[in-house]
């Protein structure tokens, strides 16, 4: 049951985080291309670490990072706000290239099943 919470309130996290990039976080070195993928939260809702996604360059990730690490006071402080926990959580955020590696994944498969096609196409 405990576990359940600890999802469900992960989940409302991601939803205010995300608003909160959206509409109210205007630091420049966040890019639009910013979405929070998932929040994971400790069984005793004291701590979040919230996994985000960028687009961009290291430098841009790295930059984003930063600022999301300045601006954490303030999402710290709305999340308990909206969502009424009697803790607010400390916020971990966490850069998740997962998406990045898949599409290299996907190119690299792609790429190496047209060498395939072109070379039995030149031995035929």
């Amino acid at each position: 049951m405990r576990q359940n919470r600890a999802a469900r309130v992960g989940d409302e996290i991601q939803k205010v985080i995300s608003q909160l990039l959206l509409t109210e976080v205007k630091d420049p070195r966040i890019p639009m291309m910013t979405s929070v993928l998932e929040v994971r939260m400790s069984s005793d809702l004291t701590h979040a670490n919230v996994f985000l996604s960028v687009y961009g360059s290291q430098k841009e990730k790295d930059e984003c990072m930063a600022a999301m690490e300045r601006a954490s006071g303030f999402i710290r402080s709305q999340v308990a706000k909206r969502i009424k926990l009697r803790v607010a959580p400390e916020l971990h955020f966490k850069l998740d290239e997962s998406i990045e590696k898949s599409m290299d994944l996907m190119n690299l498969i792609d790429r190496t099943i047209k060498e395939d096609e072109e070379r039995a196409a030149k031995h035929e």
